[in-house]
């Protein structure tokens, strides 16, 4: 199996710990504190690879170029934005519309890709993508009682235009990580990754940080009482990340984000075994078309 395969399984796996914890975070704070904790408390772990790394290793530090910061600073802000697009969607009616249309981004990552990288995708890997895209799509709107019809009602909707554009938030974002982490031309993917994860995750906490104290001052007092937790989110979702980022410097952005749906399979897996909570018919079909996708996509 691939090097890339196995850290995006992982850092799909990491991504839905994080996710549980911010669940548990919310109790205490808001979604823009719990939003937060995923920048500023990752920061000293990101320094920590870059440290463990350069030192532990003995790899060389890259010198980062204007062509870094320039897409490091892009997809920041689009994975910003791309959050506050969701957030903003779940006070609308059918969020769960909305929430399956934002499961676009492979398919956006794979035309943004082609626009500003070059980076192609044959025809088998389309076919993947579409394949676990459905499947994503499916376990998205089976509990809703609006049902499949009304993704489809709602293809012009706002529910829909936000989560279309929180897609291309995200998918924007994945393909500026990889211009990024590839413009610094070395040593290795490890580092080069490690390097753009600080950078950016130390712009998201400034940004972040000038929002809350002029917009929820309140909620810094929050992050500060939940810091334990807060540590632990800050820990998985920078790991989580990281490997997002070695996983991209390696293969185009599309490809690992079509094998990162896997996470809707941890989630579904958590809901079941963990929660305890009732499946239905087509939460299976789904699970089984996402595990068909990432078959595909692997064999082609």
């Amino acid at each position: 199996m691939e090097t890339w395969v196995l850290i995006t399984i992982t850092a799909a796996f990491l991504q839905n710990i994080r996710s549980v914890l911010q669940k548990h975070l919310k109790g205490v704070m808001g979604t823009t504190g719990a939003t937060f904790v995923r920048f500023g408390f990752g920061v000293p772990f990101a320094l920590v690879f870059v440290a463990l790394l350069a030192f532990g290793l003995d790899y060389p530090l890259p010198r980062p170029n204007a062509s870094f910061f320039g897409w490091v600073m892009l997809a920041a802000l689009a994975q910003i934005a791309a959050q506050a697009l969701l957030i903003q969607m779940f006070s609308h009616r059918n969020f769960t519309v909305g929430t399956a249309y934002s499961r676009t981004e492979p398919a956006q990552a794979a035309l943004f890709g082609l626009i500003f990288l070059g980076d192609r995708v044959g025809a088998g890997t389309l076919v993947a993508i579409a394949i676990s895209l459905v499947g994503v799509v499916l376990i998205s709107v089976a509990r809703s009682a609006a049902g499949a019809q009304a993704l489809l009602r709602s293809v012009f909707s706002r529910t829909a235009a936000l989560g279309l554009a929180s897609g291309t938030m995200f998918g924007i974002a994945a393909v500026g990580y990889r211009a990024a982490s590839l413009s610094l031309g070395g040593p290795n993917f490890m580092m080069q990754a490690a390097v753009t994860l600080l950078a950016a995750i130390v712009l998201q906490t400034i940004v972040m940080l000038i929002w809350m104290s002029f917009k929820a001052p309140g909620e810094l007092g929050r992050v500060r009482a939940a810091w334990k937790i807060s540590a632990m989110v800050g820990l998985v979702g920078a790991t989580a990340s990281f490997g997002w980022f070695m996983a991209m410097t390696l293969q185009t952005a599309a490809v690992v984000k079509a094998l990162a749906q896997v996470e809707m399979i941890f989630t579904f897996a958590s809901s079941v075994l963990v929660f305890r909570e009732h499946v239905n018919k087509i939460e299976i079909a789904g699970c089984i078309l996402i595990v068909a996708g990432i078959l595909v996509l692997l064999l082609v």
